[in-house]
């Protein structure tokens, strides 16, 4: 059933995001959802702009992405990869042809002088996304993961070069001191037509947390007059996909859909309205409760397109009911 709505933002990571985005995008008019992504995981490599968590929105959102690798295009092929490796070429990240095309296409438009925000809209308009997908910032901000042997690397030299085996003892994000919001995300706040705030299941610490720290969006997002309801990453002291376990326990905190949060009622407090815990973790309730924020169990594990759309359903339903 599709809804209509005045305007829904979600904020999103990558792959865990983007299903739940998929699912809104089935059952909300595409003019009223906006979808802002995390940037602070976009690097340079080999003289292109690459924007990992964007490019899992894109690719999920036009039905193009991988559905076996969870990343990149379907049907990808690898022989400018191949070629690199025989070059002796700087080959850990892997770049499909297909992919290829759009960090080629984004870098050249990038170095005309087009921001990040037309340069993705005018992305998602070629693949056939009528979604307004914007990423958080047209301004450079870098994830640092900050490593216990002393070692600071840049998130995805610790995410896929080095598959998450460092160690952690913190994170902090470069440049987002002076960074300032895409402009179609200030205009979407200062307007004052959000209707409903959605946390996507996304990383907290590395996906989430750019966006509520870049100008103090979190205190924007409070201040609004709907509900902020997050939907927890950790199923069952899981991370159904990347780190966010693994971090977790590194730096001292439980690996459970409680202590997500317990990070997120005390690093912004007031932000979140409802958490959406699953059935799995239904024994939380209570203690979420306890911290200020209305429980809502439910199934989080998005398998088909069916799951999230349902997730979807449940959310926006647990959103109204949370605006009285």
């Amino acid at each position: 059933m599709v809804r209509t709505s005045p305007t829904v933002l979600a904020l999103s990571g990558g792959v865990g995001g983007a299903k739940l985005a998929l699912g809104l995008a089935q059952i909300v008019p595409s003019d009223a959802l906006t979808v802002v992504v995390n940037t602070g995981d976009d690097f340079e490599h080999l003289g292109l702009r690459i924007c990992p968590d964007l490019d899992t929105l894109m690719y999920t959102l036009s039905g193009l992405s991988n559905q076996t690798l969870g990343w990149g295009q379907q049907d990808e092929t690898w022989q400018f990869l191949d070629a690199l490796k025989r070059l002796g070429g700087d080959a850990w990240f892997g770049l499909g042809d297909r992919d290829l095309a759009t960090h080629v296409h984004r870098t050249a438009l990038l170095a005309q002088g087009d921001s990040l925000s037309a340069v993705t809209a005018g992305l998602m308009h070629a693949l056939g996304v009528l979604t307004q997908v914007v990423p958080m910032t047209d301004d450079n901000v870098a994830t640092l993961i900050h490593c216990q042997n002393g070692e600071t690397l840049s998130f995805q030299h610790y995410f896929v070069r080095d598959r998450c085996e460092p160690l952690i003892k913190g994170i902090s994000f470069q440049g987002i001191e002076t960074a300032r919001r895409a402009p179609e995300f200030e205009q979407l706040i200062a307007s004052g037509d959000l209707s409903q705030i959605i946390i996507c299941p996304s990383n907290p610490f590395v996906s989430v947390a750019p966006i509520l720290d870049l100008a103090e969006t979190w205190k924007a997002l409070k201040a609004a007059d709907c509900p902020v309801v997050l939907v927890s990453p950790i199923v069952a002291g899981m991370a159904l996909k990347g780190p966010a376990a693994k971090m977790m326990t590194e730096l001292k905190m439980p690996s459970t859909a409680l202590a997500v949060a317990q990070f997120y009622a005390d690093t912004y407090p007031g932000l979140v309205d409802g958490f959406v815990l699953d059935e799995a973790d239904a024994m939380s309730a209570e203690a979420v409760s306890a911290l200020g924020l209305t429980p809502m169990v439910t199934q989080t594990v998005m398998k088909n397109l069916d799951d999230k759309q349902a997730l979807a359903e449940a959310v926006l339903r647990f959103s109204d009911e949370l605006a009285g």
